[in-house]
């Protein structure tokens, strides 16, 4: 599985960082996420799934 977060929609609300630490973190400039790798281990896939399921605007890419 592969993520990504659509910059364009990301509004920063956290919510992925907080599920999922090790797949998410935030931009210092502009508070927005980004994935810290775009290649998802087998034992992560569950909390990506759950943090694409609780963003707001649906900026979560999963493929």
């Amino acid at each position: 599985m592969k993520v990504r977060v659509d910059p364009d929609i990301c509004q920063g609300h956290t919510l992925c960082a907080m599920t999922a630490p090790n797949l998410f973190e935030l931009s210092d400039i502009d508070g927005h996420a980004h994935a810290v790798d775009e290649d998802v281990s087998a034992d992560q896939e569950t909390l990506a799934k759950e943090a694409a399921r609780t963003c707001p605007e649906q900026a979560i890419i999963l493929f």
